[in-house]
Order: C-alpha cells, then sequence, then structure tokens
C-alpha cells in the first residue's frame, strides 16, 4: 500500500473531509486551512492597507505563485503566464501564432468543449475532430495521420475529462514538430495528479490550473510557453500586465514584456492567488511522486471495489489510467443525489458517474462511497 506520511496530519488540513466524503477532487479540489490563512491575510492587508498593498505584498504574492508553478512543473518563471481561465489561455495562445498557410487544427471528441470551441468559431479554421475507436482513448496512430502539412495546431488534452486516460505528450509535441505545427495541451485535468515535466515532453503550450487537483480554487489559469518561442509571438489580444513597463502607462509606447507575461490579460483574481499558493505549498510538500503513488492505490481500491459491486467501468488500461473513474450508471444525476444524501460528494457525466479521488483520501471513504451507490441502482 502507498502510504502518505501522517496522513491524518495531512487530512486534518482539510475541513470538508470531516463533514463529508469527499471523492471530486477533478471538478474542484478541496479547500486547505493553509489556503484559508493565505486568504485571511490578503483580507487583513485589503482592510489594514487598501491599495498600498499591491505595492508592498500582493503584486510579490503573484510573483511567488509564478516561481512555485514553474518549479512544480519544470520550466523556467519566464515561461510562466497568469491568466483567468483556460478559455483565457486557449484564445490568447490563437491570437499569438502566424498561420503561414496552415488552417488545420486537430483534436479529439474526448478533449474538453473549450478546446474545440475556441477553433470552431473561426471560419477560417478546418476543424478536425479525431473520433474515439472505444470511448475512452484515442490512438497515437490516429494524430499521425491527421497531423500534416496543412495543420496549424494539435491541440489536445493531458488527460481526458470522462474517461481519465492519459496521453503521451510528449510523442504528441513530436508528431505536431515533425509536421512543423505547434503543440498545445489542455493540462487542467492532469497536473497534480500525473507525473508533470513540461520542459522535458517538447510541447510548446500547455495549460493548467489551480481549480481541481492543485487546490487553489477558481479564477485563475497556468500557461506555459517554451522559452524559445517566446520573442516571436505577439499576442493580438492585451493588456497592461503584457506591457514592459507597465506602471509607465504610456498609450503610444506599447512594447511586449521580454517573457511569457506578455500573454497574461489583465489584473489577475487575488484571492485565488492567495488560495492557491496554500495548496500549491501542500502538494509541493507532499511530492508529485508520492501523490502519484497513492492515487494509483486508491483508483486501483475502487476499480476493485466497483467491479465487486458488479458496476461497470469506463476504463483505460493500467499504464494511462489516472485518478478519474467513470461507474457506468442508467440515471447518474439521480445516482450523484442519493450520494449526496448520503454524504458522498461525487459528479456525473453522460452515462457515467465520475469518482475522483486524491492523496488526502482513505480507503474507507471509497468503500463508503461504493457501498452507498450500491444501495442506489436508479
Amino acid at each position: 500500500m502507498s502510504d502518505i506520511a501522517d496522513l491524518d496530519a495531512l487530512r486534518a488540513e482539510f475541513p470538508i473531509l470531516f463533514r463529508k466524503t469527499y471523492l471530486n477532487s477533478c471538478s474542484l479540489g478541496a479547500l486547505s486551512r493553509r489556503s484559508e490563512a493565505r486568504l485571511d491575510d490578503f483580507r487583513e492587508r485589503w482592510h489594514d492597507m487598501g491599495a498600498s498593498a499591491w505595492y508592498e505584498h500582493w503584486l510579490g504574492r503573484i510573483e511567488e505563485l509564478r516561481i512555485r508553478v514553474a518549479a512544480f512543473w519544470g520550466s523556467a518563471t519566464g515561461e510562466v503566464a497568469l491568466l483567468p481561465s483556460t478559455s483565457a489561455a486557449l484564445s490568447v495562445v490563437s491570437e499569438s501564432v502566424h498561420a503561414g498557410g496552415r488552417n488545420r487544427v486537430v483534436c479529439t471528441d474526448l478533449d474538453f468543449p473549450t478546446l474545440a470551441y475556441q477553433w470552431a468559431v473561426k471560419p477560417e479554421i478546418e476543424l478536425v475532430v479525431l473520433k474515439s475507436p472505444d470511448g475512452i482513448h484515442v490512438d497515437p496512430e490516429q494524430y499521425e495521420a491527421a497531423v500534416d502539412e496543412r495543420t496549424l495546431f494539435l491541440a489536445t488534452s493531458h488527460v481526458f475529462f470522462t474517461t481519465g486516460h492519459v496521453q503521451d505528450i510528449a510523442r504528441l509535441a513530436d508528431i505536431a514538430h515533425r509536421a512543423g505545427a505547434w503543440c498545445l495541451i489542455d493540462g487542467y485535468q492532469g497536473a497534480g495528479q500525473v507525473p508533470l515535466d513540461v520542459g522535458a515532453t517538447g510541447v510548446d503550450f500547455y495549460t493548467a490550473g489551480p481549480l481541481k487537483w492543485l487546490l487553489g480554487g477558481p479564477g485563475l489559469a497556468y500557461l506555459y510557453v517554451r522559452r524559445n518561442l517566446i520573442e516571436g509571438l505577439h499576442p493580438r489580444i492585451t493588456s497592461w500586465f503584457a506591457a514592459d513597463r507597465q506602471f509607465e502607462f504610456n498609450l503610444e509606447g506599447f512594447a511586449y514584456r521580454p517573457d511569457a507575461r506578455r500573454f497574461e490579460l489583465g489584473t489577475p483574481a487575488l484571492p485565488t492567488v492567495h488560495t492557491a499558493l496554500g495548496g500549491q505549498e501542500i502538494v509541493d510538500e507532499v511530492g508529485i511522486e508520492a501523490i502519484v503513488a497513492r492515487n494509483r492505490h486508491l483508483t486501483e481500491h475502487l476499480v476493485g471495489r466497483c467491479h465487486e459491486a458488479g458496476f461497470g467501468l469506463r476504463l483505460p488500461d493500467p499504464a494511462h489510467r489516472s485518478a478519474i473513474v467513470m461507474v457506468r450508471h442508467d440515471d447518474p444525476a439521480a445516482a450523484v443525489r442519493h450520494l449526496a444524501e448520503g454524504g458522498v460528494i461525487v459528479d456525473h457525466r453522460p452515462g457515467y458517474v465520475r469518482i475522483s479521488p486524491h492523496f488526502y483520501n482513505t480507503e474507507a471513504e471509497i468503500d463508503r462511497c461504493v457501498d452507498v451507490l450500491a444501495s442506489f441502482r436508479g
């Protein structure tokens, strides 16, 4: 069994675990006392200092988060931009590249809709949506066949949100680059629950954020842009945070920042900057290797209990499995309501109950979830 050192002390950081059986980290990570303390500090400085807190504290907190994110996912600090959402990150990327006669974007029918919507509204783009052969994954060979000299982006997910399948993004980056295309990865479902070294993958752009596995709440996204690409990219949507010499307020002298901050879109959500710092501190202290091992153990336990209870699963093979488990159900919305009435918090997607344990969960919580679900067959 994969253990977390002093699991009881770690669980004490998360009040929701003492109120509910919480197995829904793929929708929203649990709020920690560490994040609450950071948020309290933000509030008190607002009360005490007003706008002057920007210069003495809050700009520093933004940079502290940027540094932590870079260290966590394996990039230089100058390769990290902070944005309000993945949608915003995708938008600024799409408005930064020169098409050079290319007009195809390749994604899949398993990607979160935002990824495809970004390109579907652009009449000049031919959107190619690869179909999963089994409803669980997409074969790398399908990308190989679809990505060619007409392709502008290979744009897909690190982890598919309704199957939990983990893609080999280094291989996808290689496929894209051999055809002269960009590789854009939506990693919001992955960062914090799977191993990640963005600099080593070769991807050009990677988005993630604190909402889910990184335990920091909504209102913020992180964008990685490969260092040797930055100076050649000029976003056509911008803000004063993207401007070099930001505080000169010169309307006629705009120049992009020399690093990934040129992709930023205005004042970031400071409350989430603070809660994200608290969550990231915990993730860093536990360590991604320990988190991955613990989550693998919990997922295997969950899969075994679901099989024992007679539930069908939509499940990737073990080599590509994450802590997202899809349980077939005739009425998943009603099942999730039944679980909530029993104090068990999960989520649903069409045809499935989605259960997503994280490193702070226990085998007993998983057992309770499966038992309560088994008591309601719809």
